[in-house]
């Protein structure tokens, strides 16, 4: 693949699913300046890190790893080195440029410009895009590209992430997310129709909507428009099989939102909905806006108009003066709600925010490691009772790819399917009868195609 290209790129992407979606963007731009994909950043003559500090585990990998590309720079000079997402942030560029010399280029997250532009400056790329205006930059130019995707993820990527809001400026009081991407900024409905438009035409069947707070879309718009909206305006797209859309926050998902998802044909019924905690004192000193009465009546809202839908929640134990007993409302929630899936995380400090400069850290690693197997042992039991119903049933299963002998996918609400099948059943919508059920996966076999009423999900 790479040999039909003069010059390579590498990109490697830690952290979320905004990152991949930027990088995936990234990719595309660089291959309509005559770049091509190399897994191996010794072969490649861009490299990027796309970058994650939510955690500290995830900010010491990328110094580990700069660490690494410092050796290949200094025995390959030529190389352009470039640093982008949420370590570089909206300011922290020249601190890191001082720290880490041996990088060529730095930029904020979801911004490939200063790339295009240091090329650009140092006339690194080979196609022509700026024949009818010698002073057109590149950056302007490539917005007229029609590739939206990689090449070495056309015909083989099912789904892809689309950003419809940046930044956030909800700021937890533990969330670097606001420092490091940003306000919130929505993007015009027209550029995220297009961008879905182009995916679907290069073989994309699934798109992810992505956001901070993902159902806040549109109130910074001057354009009469909300998430409800512009899903019902992404339905119609065809060649889009299924439409998700990610993160919510309690105090924004409106009846409107709940009643898109539960019409609209193409969106499916899995909801991602943060609590983070189910103490109120902790939710107060999160500054989450909301109590544990407030998520419970949500939940009830939810399961009243969606009853079928997969509810998923992320959890942070060892918040800042958490208590055992206040650790304790998070896992009696846990019992109650019966979540589809959680994404737990014990606390981490971030720098300049409010958690950090006036919360002293005061739970033990070895007690944040106690809550967090708590949690995860508790939700191995509910999805091992919740998954149970799906024994010998029907599931529509959207194929994603195909691994160790067996075909994998998942269904509307989420869950993930191993089935074996011979033929090539890349981005189809196949049934499956499942036969084996465990906590995180289901496996079953293909069969032909059966009425909807039969389907599970």
């Amino acid at each position: 693949m790479n040999k039909t290209f003069d010059k390579q790129y590498h990109i490697w992407t830690i952290g979320c699913q905004m990152n991949e979606a930027d990088s995936r963007k990234l990719g595309a731009q660089l291959e309509t300046l005559g770049y091509g994909p190399t897994p191996d950043p010794d072969e490649a003559d861009v490299v990027v890190l796309n970058t994650c500090v939510v955690r500290q585990q995830a900010e010491n990998k990328i110094y580990g790893r700069l660490g690494s590309l410092k050796t290949i720079k200094q025995r390959r000079p030529d190389l352009v080195l470039g640093l982008m997402g949420c370590l570089v942030g909206v300011k922290e560029a020249p601190a890191l440029q001082e720290k880490f010399p041996f990088v060529d280029v730095f930029m904020s997250p979801s911004d490939g410009g200063p790339l295009l532009d240091y090329l650009q400056e140092h006339d690194l790329y080979e196609a022509v895009l700026l024949q009818e205006q010698s002073t057109r930059s590149l950056r302007d130019a490539i917005q007229d590209a029609e590739n939206v995707l990689p090449i070495d993820q056309r015909g083989v990527a099912v789904t892809a992430h689309v950003p419809v809001v940046l930044g956030c400026s909800h700021a937890c009081t533990f969330c670097i997310i606001p420092y490091r991407r940003g306000g919130e900024r929505s993007r015009p409905s027209a550029d995220v129709l297009h961008e879905i438009e182009l995916l679907a035409g290069q073989g994309i069947r699934e798109v992810m909507l992505l956001g901070q707070i993902v159902d806040r879309y549109g109130l910074d718009l001057d354009e009469d428009i909300n998430l409800a909206d512009l899903l019902a305006r992404a339905n119609k797209i065809d060649g889009i099989h299924r439409i998700r859309f990610l993160t919510s926050h309690p105090n924004w998902m409106t009846d409107k939102l709940l009643e898109a998802v539960s019409e609209l044909d193409k969106v499916c019924p899995h909801l991602e909905v943060p609590v983070q905690a189910g103490n109120d004192e902790v939710l107060a000193n999160m500054r989450r806006g909301y109590t544990s009465d407030d998520y419970y009546r949500l939940v009830d809202r939810i399961r009243d108009r969606l009853p079928q839908a997969a509810l998923n929640t992320d959890i942070i134990v060892g918040f800042p003066g958490e208590t055992d007993e206040q650790f304790m409302d998070t896992y009696r929630m846990m019992q109650r709600v019966q979540f589809d899936k959680v994404h737990i995380s014990t606390y981490s400090p971030r720098p300049k925010t409010v958690a950090v400069r006036k919360m002293p850290d005061n739970v033990t690693i070895a007690e944040k490691k106690r809550r967090r197997q708590m949690l995860d042992d508790l939700q191995k039991e509910v999805l091992t009772a919740k998954n149970a119903r799906y024994q010998n049933t029907f599931v529509e299963v959207l194929v994603e790819k195909h691994q160790k002998g067996r075909w994998y996918g998942r269904t509307p609400d989420n869950r993930l399917v191993y089935f074996e099948g011979g033929e090539d059943l890349i981005g189809q919508l196949v049934p499956v009868q499942i036969d084996w059920v465990g906590p995180y996966s289901l496996i079953g076999q293909k069969r032909q195609q059966v009425n909807a009423e039969m389907l599970a999900v």
